[in-house]
């Protein structure tokens, strides 16, 4: 069992920087064997998926926030981040946390809008 939880959203105006973060709870598999994703929503689009950080270390972005966006993960914290730069308008969504280890968890969201 995994639960995660993400922070770190808010207002940004276009040009800006948000850091977001997963926190996540384990019992049993260790959190370091888990892949990690970063996906968002926005109002009438589908989820897409934005970043992935494997057990590895090996990332995966986007095509639409490559050089913006950097996946991190700190093992012994439990965490994974999302730093994202240079946000745009079309950043504007709901950022969720998913981990899977045979199975998916999901966080809550945390909501990240840009707008001047």
């Amino acid at each position: 069992q995994v639960q995660l939880v993400e922070s770190g959203g808010g207002l940004v105006q276009p040009g800006g920087s948000l850091s977001l973060s997963c926190a996540a709870s384990t019992s049993g598999i260790a959190f370091s064997r888990y892949a990690v994703y970063w996906y968002r929503q926005a109002p009438g689009k589908q989820r897409e998926m934005v970043a992935t950080i494997h057990s590895t270390g090996f990332t995966v972005y986007a095509d639409s926030v490559k050089g913006r966006f950097t996946i991190s993960r700190d093992n012994y914290k439990n965490m994974v981040y999302l730093q994202m730069n240079s946000l745009k308008p079309e950043d504007t969504a709901v950022y969720l946390c998913k981990a899977t280890y045979v199975q998916d968890y999901w966080g809550q969201g945390t909501q990240v809008t840009v707008s001047a």
